[in-house]
């Protein structure tokens, strides 16, 4: 039974740590320490990571990431995410440095390779919603497939303290959709983001029309002759990319990590997080570690 006095937050690592890095070097100004080290993701990264916090008041936290671009999606199919240019110079060495002040404040990284973090926070979400409530917090809309009466989803819109809280029935009122009909929808129109086709020649609003009309993918398959001849060939034309885009679309729900309650209990150590502020020259970060001290004290 779920506890409701526990709210585990699923932190997307890489989808804030990509925006906070384009959000400020779009300005052409990199925030670097004395020595030279870029650092304006990581500062970003973290004044998003407690806006979160200090909003949804998660008992738990996990940070999930990506652990390099060879997944088992890229051995299924050699173009995925083929169209994705290389991470900037400058965010380079802060893939690193991120993971070590997650880990300096107390909050376990997760990560697996030949996995993506979607996959992790996928499994993660499913084994944790077995007693307490998930709180997925992102920017990817993917996402929006692992929602069940236990999961929810926080999209990060443009700007901070700006989010989409997704529940089951916010996600039917918005999109007329199920959690599982994302999986199918995206089957059907591709992922150019992900850089893999689905069915050539059908886009969203055909694909859209198909799931309401059929719910799934199967049930579209099963009333080929109803549909109007042009689609019924496209589809047919693209049948084992159809299948294989929707296998790509689907996040895992069993990869083998594991984080248990006890050990993503959200206790800021205040003062090894202080230490890696100050060698960062985070000055200007440190009043978020004291805010953050006092609300978990308060909670107590």
């Amino acid at each position: 039974m779920t506890d409701i006095n526990k709210r585990v937050m699923l932190v997307d690592g890489m989808a804030l740590l990509f925006r906070a890095f384009y959000a400020t070097a779009s300005s052409g100004y990199i925030r670097k320490t004395k020595a030279g080290l870029p650092t304006n993701a990581v500062y970003g990264f973290l004044q998003y990571f407690f806006d979160a916090v200090n909003t949804f008041n998660p008992t738990h936290v996990i940070c999930c990431w990506d652990m390099g671009s060879s997944t088992f999606r890229t051995e299924n199919y050699s173009q995925y995410k083929q169209n994705r240019s290389e991470a900037p110079l400058e965010l380079r060495p802060q893939f690193d440095i991120v993971k070590e002040v997650v880990k300096e404040m107390g909050v376990p990284n997760i990560g697996l390779v030949g996995y993506e973090a979607d996959d992790c926070i996928g499994t993660l979400s499913n084994i944790l919603q077995n007693d307490s409530e998930v709180y997925i917090l992102t920017g990817d809309h993917d996402m929006l497939q692992l929602i069940t009466e236990q999961v929810k989803v926080v999209i990060m819109n443009k700007g901070r303290s700006n989010y989409t809280l997704y529940d089951l029935d916010t996600l039917f009122a918005t999109k007329q959709l199920t959690p599982l009909q994302i999986i199918d929808l995206k089957a059907f129109m591709g992922d150019t983001s992900d850089n893999y086709p689905g069915v050539k020649g059908i886009g969203e609003k055909t694909a859209l029309k198909l799931i309401g009309e059929f719910k799934t993918i199967e049930g579209c398959l099963e009333c080929l002759e109803m549909l109007p001849k042009s689609i019924k060939k496209k589809i047919e034309d693209n049948l084992d990319m159809l299948h294989l885009s929707r296998d790509l679309a689907r996040i895992r729900l069993d990869v083998p990590i594991e984080c248990r309650l006890e050990e993503c209990l959200w206790d800021l150590r205040h003062e090894a997080a202080t230490r890696k502020f100050e060698e960062l020259e985070f000055g200007g970060l440190v009043k978020l570690l004291g805010e953050a001290e006092i609300k978990n004290a308060l909670k107590a």
